[in-house]
C-alpha cells in the first residue's frame, strides 16, 4: 500500500505504536495517534508522538474520528473495540503492526507462535540463524516491534527475520507471511479477551492462512488440534517431537532423520523436558530456513535460555528456589511443576497474580501428584484457592512477595524445591513479569541473608 500523503491513525500508543509512527511518518502517512489515556498518564510517549509528527487523539477511540482515515493501524495490546469494527465497516482497512511492517520485509521470515515456550524457541532460532552470519533481526512479541527492522539489512533478500507472535497480533493480519510458521502448543490463555477458547486458538491459525505451497508450517507431532490448525495450511506440514517427528527423541538422543543431526539430550543448554520439545522446534524450523546442522548442534549445546525461566535463584540450606514467573498461563505452570516432580522433588508452588480467565484445574491435578504446599498472591489468590478447596494441600495466602517467600520456605520441608509459577499475568502487582521474576530473586537472597545459606 502507497502510504505517502495517506490518512492513517495508529491506535494504541505502546512500543509498537510509537515504532508503526514512526515507519508511517518515514513513509510520508499524515498520522494521528489514538489512546484511551490522558496527555497525563501517557506522558513521554505523548511527547514522543508529536515530535515524530503526529497529531494526538486522546481519551476516547471516537467512531467518526476513526472511520475518516484510509489505513487504521493497531497496537498488539488495544482490546476488541467496536469503534474499529464500524470503522472497518466504512471501509477502512484496519491492520495490525506486523502486517504494516510485512509491506516492507523481503527476507526469509520464521514467525513462532503458541500459548507456550514462544519466546525460548524464538531466542534459539535467532541465535541459529545468526550462526550463519546472516544479517537476522530477532523480535516481534519478544519485545522488539517487527517495524523496527524495516530499512535494515535483515529485512532484504538474503536475511532473516524472526518473530514471535501473539494471538493478538495475528489477529489482523493479511498478507503477512511466513515462509516458515512454527505452532509449538494451543492450551487455555487469554479468555479474559477471547470469548471461548475456540475464539483464541483461531487467533493462533492466522499464521498458517497466509501461507503459499512453497512455505513450511511446523507443528507438534501427536498432538491433533494443533496439526489440524497447520494442516489448514497449503504449506509442505514438518512435525516435530513425538514418535513420527522428523525432529525428536530417540532414547538419550535428539535426532533429526532428514539431516542426520544428533545430539545427546543431556549435552542440550537449556534443560527439562519441555525444552527438549522446544529445542526440536527450533532445530527443525532452522534447517527448513537453510541453517546447518553443524550450526543447529552448536547453539543447542551453548544457549542456556532465558531468564525467569525456570532459571535457579539459589538455596537456602537443603530447599531449592526456582524462578519461572514467566509461566504467566496455566499449562506453563504444569510444565514447570512436572519438571520438578519428574526428579522426586516436592513443590511448594508460588502461584496468583491477575487472572487470565481459564481453569486452574490442570494445575490442581499436577499439584495434588508433586506439591507440599501452595502460597497465593495477587487478585486470583481466592479463584486459586477455591480450586485448590478439596485437595488437602495446606494453602496460604501471601499479602507480598516477600511474604510469599517466607511462607513458602516455611512450608518447605528439606530437598523441596520453592516455585514461583504464577499462572497469571504479572500486571496486578508489577510491571512485568520480568520484575516479578526480580522481586522474588531479591526476597529470596534477602531472606537467605537473614537466616544464612
Amino acid at each position: 500500500m502507497l502510504l505517502q500523503g495517506k490518512r492513517v491513525t495508529v491506535v494504541g500508543l505502546g512500543a509498537s505504536g510509537l515504532a508503526s509512527l514512526r515507519l508511517l511518518v518515514q513513509q510520508g502517512a499524515k498520522v494521528t495517534v489514538n489512546d484511551a489515556g490522558s496527555r497525563e498518564t501517557l506522558g513521554d510517549k505523548a511527547s514522543a508522538a508529536e515530535a515524530l509528527g503526529a497529531t494526538l487523539d486522546l481519551g476516547c477511540h471516537d467512531p467518526e474520528r476513526l472511520a475518516d482515515n484510509d489505513l487504521i493501524v493497531v497496537s498488539p495490546g488495544v482490546p476488541a473495540l467496536s469503534a474499529l469494527d464500524e470503522a472497518e465497516a466504512r471501509g477502512v482497512k484496519v491492520v495490525s503492526e506486523i502486517e504494516l511492517a510485512s509491506w516492507f520485509i523481503r527476507s526469509t521470515v520464521i514467525g513462532i507462535t503458541g500459548t507456550n515456550g514462544k519466546s525460548t524457541v524464538t531466542t534459539l532460532l535467532g541465535e541459529m540463524c545468526k550462526a550463519t552470519g546472516k544479517p537476522t533481526f530477532v523480535g516481534g512479541n519478544l519485545g522488539t516491534p517487527l517495524v523496527d527492522v524495516v530499512g535494515s539489512a535483515a529485512a532484504e533478500v538474503g536475511g532473516y527475520v524472526v518473530v514471535e507472535l501473539s494471538s493478538f497480533q495475528l489477529e489482523r493480519i493479511e498478507t503477512f507471511r511466513a515462509q516458515v510458521g512454527v505452532l509449538l502448543n494451543v492450551t487455555d490463555d487469554h479468555l479474559d479477551r477471547y470469548p471461548n477458547f475456540a475464539a483464541y486458538a483461531a487467533a493462533k491459525g492466522r499464521l498458517f492462512a497466509t501461507q503459499t505451497r512453497a512455505d513450511f508450517a511446523v507443528a507438534p507431532d501427536g498432538d491433533a488440534l494443533s496439526t489440524g490448525m497447520a494442516r489448514v495450511s497449503p504449506a509442505s506440514l514438518q512435525l516435530f517431537g513425538g514418535k513420527q517427528g522428523v525432529v525428536r527423541r530417540d532414547g538419550p538422543d535428539l535426532v533429526d532423520g532428514a539431516s542426520g543431526l544428533r545430539i545427546a539430550v543431556d549435552q542440550i543448554g537449556i534443560k527439562g523436558d519441555h525444552n527438549i520439545d522446544n529445542a526440536a522446534a527450533a532445530a527443525l524450523a532452522a534447517r527448513l530456513a537453510g541453517v546447518s546442522s553443524a550450526q543447529i548442534e552448536q547453539v543447542l549445546r551453548s544457549f542456556q535460555g532465558l531468564g525467569h525461566r525456570m532459571q535457579s535463584a539459589g538455596a537456602i540450606g537443603p530447599v531449592a528456589f526456582y524462578d519461572d514467573s514467566k509461566a504467566t498461563n496455566v499449562g506453563a505452570a504444569v510444565a514447570a511443576v512436572l519438571g520438578l516432580g519428574r526428579q522426586d522433588v516436592h513443590v511448594v508452588l508460588i502461584a496468583g497474580g491477575k487472572d487470565k480467565g481459564g481453569s486452574y484445574a490442570p494445575l490442581r491435578e499436577i499439584m495434588q501428584q508433586h506439591g507440599r504446599a501452595l502460597i497465593t498472591i495477587g487478585e486470583a489468590a481466592e479463584l486459586i484457592e477455591r480450586e485448590f478447596q478439596e485437595t488437602g494441600l495446606p494453602v496460604e495466602r501471601a499479602s507480598s512477595m516477600a511474604d510469599a517467600v517466607r511462607l513458602a520456605h516455611r512450608a518447605a520441608q528439606p530437598t523441596d524445591a520453592v516455585l514461583l509459577a504464577p499462572a497469571c499475568a504479572s500486571f496486578d502487582m508489577f510491571r512485568s513479569y520480568a520484575h516479578r521474576g526480580d522481586v522474588f530473586c531479591a526476597e529470596v537472597a534477602t531472606l537467605r541473608d537473614e537466616v544464612g545459606p
